[in-house]
């Protein structure tokens, strides 16, 4: 049974990053977001695959009983092998690897699956889209990567939004657009949520956008109702 059964199809999905929270107040931050976010963008770095280190697995446990919204625990790892029992045992509901894991993926993503959790892999911006069709069959989603991993505040590489078209533009033609969704993940801002959006997008990962927010329903409501196909590609 698909991940996504009880989520829509009509509109665009919506995760909020909790790396832009509020560390201090995590729980104030997820009870003013969680009436309007479709699932909660949780990255899990090493320090060693990318700059910087991020969450864990049990700050992770310790944030699940705060909600009932999927838990999506992006490792940006070295290997990711040695995370993913634990982080589904903290909660995690969909688990995603990147294709820079090479010959570690299909063991992650099948060790994923076996935990419990739905999968997804994560393209870095040096990745060909072609190259993860084989994929396809293990996954949920598939997370283009439009700006360089572990870096916040910068803008969208210009080739994100064609390589978003791209890869959508692969999943329907293995006819997996039931089963697996593609996102968003890196420079989500006003000006480039449309875009990504009418290039095929079914779902961004928002961080300050609506963390900084000052008016959460209209920011939402606004996300919610756009219109793909008027939407510029840049």
């Amino acid at each position: 049974m698909s991940f996504w059964k009880d989520m829509p199809r009509s509109r665009l999905l919506v995760e909020a990053s909790l790396w832009s929270a509020d560390f201090t107040r995590f729980a104030d931050e997820i009870r003013r977001v969680d009436p309007f976010t479709d699932l909660y963008h949780i990255d899990v770095a090493d320090g060693h695959f990318t700059p910087g280190l991020l969450f864990f697995a049990d700050l992770i446990a310790a944030l699940r009983p705060l909600t009932k919204k999927p838990f999506h625990v992006h490792l940006m790892t070295t290997n990711p092998l040695a995370h993913i029992d634990d982080m589904v045992a903290a909660g995690a509901d969909l688990i995603t690897v990147h294709a820079e894991n090479g010959p570690l993926v299909p063991a992650a993503l099948s060790a994923a699956r076996k935990a419990g959790a739905a999968t997804g892999l994560a393209l870095g911006l040096d990745i060909n889209p072609e190259s993860v069709v084989p994929y396809l069959g293990l996954v949920d989603l598939v997370l283009m990567m439009g700006t360089p991993m572990g870096i916040k505040g910068v803008e969208p590489s210009p080739y994100a939004f064609e390589r978003m078209r791209k890869m959508k533009s692969l999943v329907r033609a293995a006819k997996m657009d039931e089963q697996v969704r593609v996102f968003a993940d890196g420079g989500i801002r006003e000006h480039t949520v449309p875009g990504l959006y009418a290039a095929g997008a079914d779902g961004v990962i928002t961080g300050s956008l609506v963390f900084k927010s000052t008016d959460m329903d209209e920011t939402f409501a606004w996300l919610h109702n756009l219109k793909g196909e008027e939407a510029p590609i840049p």
